[in-house]
């Protein structure tokens, strides 16, 4: 519960600077209009008056303003009072309105928010040329995993997360990252969700899980999400939200461990539904089905592969004798498979 309380409170902190940082980055857009908006009314004003009190033309008036104004020097000086004083107005307020504009403009670069705005629109624009490519909500432990499978995979795909030391890590693997909540419609539409391959929903909290597929789902009806769980209540709550797929870490390393401790030949076990399993099961030295034919014992299950050594058979002929060491990759029921673990392991003596 602290771990939780803390992580929220960071979360919370977080989306306060953020919103800090784009409020002073609207406020120093009005700024910077407001001083556009004042420069060239006094630019319009000084070359009217210059017109009226020296008699010369208005674009002659206007270029003598923004000389007067930039200090240049390059026209001759005001003839009658009134356009002298406009003279003088033009020189005090101009100096005056190049030093602010001056100060703003250092102040925007010192407090580094240019190169954040400059830093976020270029990934967006990098987001938004994606198409047919993945969204991973949460960037933990597992999050981290599913981005290295996606990217040795050389599939595209883009990582929110709300935390900011996960952009740090993010932008040092030169990784496609948006810095927001995942569970808010306008960071989903941000990672292109209407272009998007598949949401994966791998967050450290099984209720932002909810949240996001819920979002996620709402946004796009036809899109497929995968969902992590981390409590068993949680997968029925996912499916409803409108998973797809609910995967339990936790759960399928903890049935994977005990299979594995059960039957030490077995290289691997990947459920592929509630009905269906797949294995890697190796052929005992003692075993009952050593020298025997595949045909004679796989039963209902079927071998989809034998790797042998250096050599791999796909979906090899019920004709192979079976040789201690061998490895066969097998698809069936679990009662299908229980069996044929049962001739493959070693005999006991």
């Amino acid at each position: 519960m602290a771990a939780g309380g803390a992580r929220a409170v960071d979360r919370s902190l977080h989306l306060r600077r953020t919103d800090a940082t784009r409020r002073q980055l609207r406020l120093y857009a009005r700024r910077i209009g407001r001083l556009a908006a004042a420069v060239v009314a006094l630019l319009a004003l000084g070359a009217l008056g210059l017109a009226l009190s020296e008699g010369v033309g208005f674009w002659y008036a206007l270029r003598w303003a923004v000389d007067t104004a930039a200090t240049v020097g390059g026209f001759p000086q005001p003839r009658t009072l009134p356009g002298q004083i406009v003279h003088l107005a033009l020189v005090l307020v101009g100096v005056g309105t190049l030093f602010y504009a001056l100060a703003t403009v250092a102040e925007l670069f010192l407090a580094g928010h240019l190169a954040e705005l400059l830093s976020i629109r270029r990934m967006q624009r990098k987001i938004d040329s994606l198409t047919d490519h993945h969204i991973i909500c949460g960037f933990g432990r597992v999050g981290r995993q599913v981005a290295r499978d996606l990217q040795a995979a050389r599939a595209d795909y883009v990582v929110i997360d709300s935390n900011p030391q996960s952009r740090e890590l993010a932008e040092s693997l030169g990784l496609m990252f948006i810095e927001g909540d995942a569970a808010e419609d306008a960071v989903l539409a941000e990672a292109g969700i209407e272009r998007a391959r598949s949401i994966i929903v791998c967050a450290d909290s099984d209720a932002d899980n909810v949240f996001i597929t819920l979002t996620a789902r709402e946004l796009r009806g036809d899109v497929a999400i995968l969902a992590r769980a981390a409590m068993e209540d949680t997968e029925s709550k996912l499916k409803r939200a409108g998973a797809d797929r609910v995967i339990s870490p936790y759960k399928a390393s903890g049935s994977e461990m005990a299979r594995l401790a059960l039957h030490p030949q077995l290289g691997g076990v990947m459920d592929v539904n509630s009905r269906y399993r797949v294995e890697e099961i190796e052929v005992g030295r003692t075993c009952e089905a050593a020298g025997r034919t595949l045909g004679e014992i796989r039963g209902s299950a079927i071998v989809v592969g034998l790797r042998r050594g250096e050599e791999f058979h796909p979906q090899p002929s019920g004709d192979l004798a079976l040789r201690a060491g061998d490895v066969l990759i097998a698809l069936g029921a679990p009662s299908a498979l229980e069996r044929l673990v049962g001739l493959l392991e070693d005999r006991p003596g």
